[in-house]
Parts: C-alpha cells; structure tokens; sequence
C-alpha cells in the first residue's frame, strides 16, 4: 500500500468518532476539533476546551495570549485543572484537587442538535473570593439548566497571587497597569464564546454572564469595562456588586485599591518570599506562591477597571443592558461567628465607618449579645453584597436603557432556619438541589424550577417575566419592589430599606472624601 493511502487511512481514523461518541458529539472551533459526550436528556457537554494558551513561565502575570491552534481532535471529555488555590472551598464544594497553573479552560452543556439553532448563551463565572473557585464543582453542572433551553458555559480564571498581583515592574511591562489578570481572562473567555458560540448552536448576540459572590461581583465589573462591551447582552448577578470607592486603608466596605496602593502591597508580597525582581518571582513554584499574604483582590487601574463604578455610572461610563441582581438574607453567617458582644460590634464599626458610625449602628440594633451577631452579620450582608446591587439596581434604572430586576433570597431550611447563607440560591438556579444525604423536598424543587425559569426568561429576553410566573417588577422609584424567593414568592418592599438607606448616605460620605483626597 502506498504512503498516500496509508496517510490517508491514518487521517480517517483520527477524524472517526470514538467509542461511544457520535457525530453530533464533535464541534469544529476556530482552533481545531474538539469531541465531547452526549449526557441526560441528550444535552451535549464539552468539557476543558483552552481559550487561552497556558498561562506559565513568560506567560505567568501577563495578560491571556490566543489558543495555538491544534490538529486532529482534541478530547473535550474531562474538566481542565483548577486555577492554583488553597484546598479549602474545593474540599468544601467536592471540586477535585487537581490545581495547576495551567488553568485557562471553559466548559459548554448544550441542548442544540445543530448550529443553526442560535439558543440563549449563559456563561457562569465562579466565586471563591478571588482567591479560590472551579469550574469542575458539582453545583455548577450545567446539564439541567441547559434542558430549559439555554446554552451554558462556565469560564476560569486566575484567582490569588497568579491573578491579581499588582506590581511596579509589572505595570512597566504592562504599558502602565498591572494585576486584573483574572478579569482579563474572562473577557478572553467571552471572546472565545463571541467567536465559537455558533458551532454549538449558541447566539454569539445573545449572551447573559452570570456569578455569584466574586463571580457577581465579577459581572459587575465587566459592566464597567471598556474591555468587555460587546461581549455580553445581558448581566445576572447573585450576591455581587461593587460600588464603593477606592480601599486605600481600612475604610468599612470597600475592597477595590488603587492602583499605587496594590503595587504597593505586590511588592511587600514578593519581597516577603525572597524575590526583589519579577524574574525571579516567575521562577518561584506556584505553590510556593500561596505562602504569601494576601487577600487578593481586582484594581482600579485605569484599563480593565477605570475607577469607581458609582461614579462611572453616574457619568453614563458603563455597558447599558439588563441585569438582575440581588442577596440573601442571612449573607453574614458564612463569614461572621458567634460570639460577638455589643461592645464589639461598636468598636468594629467605629474603626471603619467614620463621622458615619452612629448612623450604622443606629440601623443595626445591638443591645444584645444575641442582636450584636445578628447586626454584624446584618451589616456584613449589606456591606459586602447588598447595598452594591441596590446602588447598581438603581442606577442602572436611572441612567441607562436596560431594566434592573432585583429579588431577595430567603428560603429558610431546618439547618439554615435564621435566613439563606451565602451561595446557598446556586443550586436552585443550576437546578442542582441534590446533596449528601439530603434530597430536596417537593417545595425545594417548585423553588428551583421557578427561579430556573426567571433566570433562562431573562437570558432570552432581557426580562424574567413569562406565563403562569408571579410578575416580577422592574426597579423603578419612588416605591421599588423587589421579588422575595421564601415560600411564598411575590414581589415585596426591600425587606433591609432602612439599613440599605444609612450606608447609601455612608458610601455617598466617603465618594465625597475621595473626591477632596489628593
């Protein structure tokens, strides 16, 4: 047999569909072939497809280079590896402990049959503080949410040092900015969903980014960027936001340092592992990394993120299209013990509300041991997720042309009966309700095919609304109504107005500060 036919042999059986896969399991992308399998309900799921080449040595701290290219197929069967993290919350999430620098993969559940088909695009970006976070956890699985019709993607990123280090010589190699390399790669992400969405029967204009906590916060931020215009059409944010001003010391609720003050911090980071120069921090093993101070955290650099999202909005500086935010009702729990007395619920607040700090603690009753836990995980709630999606709710509805939704999750179960913690509405929305040896009970499943249907409605429609649902209000002043998921859902008045209205007159205090600084 000839040379020729024998290639030409080879080339056949490396484009035959494996055991058990099928023609239909196969996408062409712009880099190459990628075959994934066929799951429940045949919903068609590709898993650790690259947008991004590995993101290691030279590549460590620079922003996401474009995928090379490949030959042949590339199994799309298995996640990719974990962004490098401590094991904390995926121990916590039953995420496997596969972390690897190499990290840059998302994954696609899709309902089409062809790519003709154009559904609703979601793509899912996680939380974990910045700091921690896996496409690969079990409440993220895509398969149910896609059954309802809507394509779903999940993106990673860099989080901690890898991908939020800011610092001088980096900035210098970075035209001026450094850090955000996190940011950077989601919008890599949702490029890659702009340019190969179709092939999986997606509609690249009709994109909604969705996260929670600094997945949420996340979403924000990309509605804010001059990077990300574009590339998504609506914005779905649970338990996220951030609309304070710039952290330069200990200010209560903010989180977001300028640019100086992070180079600062990145510089004392390296230098505290022995690396005056970025060279040699390259060189350091990634692990190693996680030895240094932290926490890690976006930056006002001028580029990825221009400044104060409050003040962004104000001037019309944002990417106009709907969203729907909102918060849980007991937030503080997860990250707020027990044990906290009067005396030091006041001390807290004093050493970080300023001139502002009687009005806190006036919103916040505190006479009691058991009143100062309850207002410090009140104020943590309001601080860290509520007030930012209340500013960004109303501000949205004020000065741009999409609606703002706004809901408030309450559903209370007899290990939660205080309220729902943080992340704990993920599963309703995925329709993930299983967990160990505690299946749902019928009115956790009704919770869970309602919030899944607002949540799909909006992607398609920019509006949760549909048949047969309890109708969802838009914000709109003077008496905005927000929907409450507990086991009567309706659309209500803000449960946590009179908090939310003594930190809207903090956070306006300390804009007006950082307008006077220097």
């Amino acid at each position: 047999m000839s040379r020729v036919a024998l290639q030409a042999i080879a080339a056949l059986l490396i484009l035959a569909p494996a055991a058990g896969a099928s023609a239909e399991d196969r996408v062409e992308t712009r880099c190459g072939l990628v075959e994934g399998t066929t799951g429940s309900g045949g919903i068609r799921i590709f898993k650790g497809i690259p947008f991004a080449e590995p993101p290691v040595g030279d590549l460590r701290w620079k922003p996401p280079h474009p995928v090379k290219t490949w030959q042949g197929v590339r199994k799309a069967q298995d996640f990719g590896p974990a962004p490098v993290q401590r094991p904390s919350l995926a121990l916590f999430m039953r995420v496997p402990l596969n972390f690897n620098e190499d990290c840059l993969y998302l994954n696609v559940w899709t309902p089409a049959r062809s790519a003709d088909e154009r559904l609703p695009v979601m793509a899912w970006i996680y939380g974990g503080a910045f700091a921690m976070g896996a496409t690969s956890a079990p409440l993220y699985d895509g398969t149910s949410l896609a059954k309802k019709g809507v394509v779903v993607v999940s993106l990673a990123y860099r989080v901690g040092p890898l991908g939020f280090l800011a610092h001088p010589e980096l900035s210098r190699e970075g035209g001026g900015v450094s850090g955000n390399y996190g940011l950077r790669d989601q919008i890599a992400g949702l490029r890659w969903v702009r340019d190969n969405i179709s092939a999986f029967g997606g509609d690249p204009g009709c994109v909604t980014i969705f996260g929670e906590s600094a997945g949420g916060i996340s979403v924000s931020m990309l509605a804010a960027s001059p990077a990300a215009k574009g590339l998504f059409q609506r914005a779905i944010s649970q338990s996220g936001g951030s609309f304070g001003p710039a952290k330069v010391a200990q200010e209560g609720g903010q989180n977001v340092p300028p640019l100086a003050v992070a180079e600062a911090q990145g510089r004392k980071f390296l230098e505290s592992l022995g690396a005056k120069e970025i060279a040699a921090a390259r060189a350091i093993p990634a692990n190693d990394l996680l030895k240094g101070g932290g926490p890690w955290w976006p930056v006002f650099d001028g580029d990825i993120l221009p400044g104060d999202q409050y003040e962004l909005y104000s001037a019309g500086r944002f990417n106009d299209t709907p969203i729907l935010v909102g918060t849980n009702s007991d937030e503080g729990s997860m990250f707020v013990q027990a044990g906290v007395t009067p005396e030091a619920f006041a001390a807290r607040v004093r050493s970080g509300f300023g001139e502002h700090a009687n009005a806190i603690l006036a919103a916040y009753p505190h006479a009691t041991s058991d009143e100062a836990l309850k207002a410090a995980r009140g104020l943590f709630r309001d601080a860290a997720f509520a007030w930012h999606t209340w500013a960004w709710a109303l501000l949205q509805s004020e000065k741009g042309m999409g609606k703002a939704f706004v809901y408030y999750f309450d559903h209370r179960t007899p290990l939660s009966p205080g309220g729902a913690n943080h992340g704990a509405e993920i599963g309703y929305i995925f329709r993930n309700l299983n967990q160990p040896g505690r299946p749902p009970r019928p009115e956790e499943v009704d919770l869970s095919e309602l919030m899944s249907t607002y949540w799909v409605n909006f992607a398609r429609s920019g509006d949760p609304n549909g048949p047969g649902l309890p109708r969802w209000p838009s914000i709109a002043a003077p008496s905005p109504r927000v929907m409450v998921f507990d086991e009567a859902p309706a659309a209500r008045p803000v449960p946590n107005f009179k908090q939310l209205e003594a930190l809207d007159a903090y956070y306006a205090w300390r804009r007006e500060q950082a307008r006077k600084a220097p």
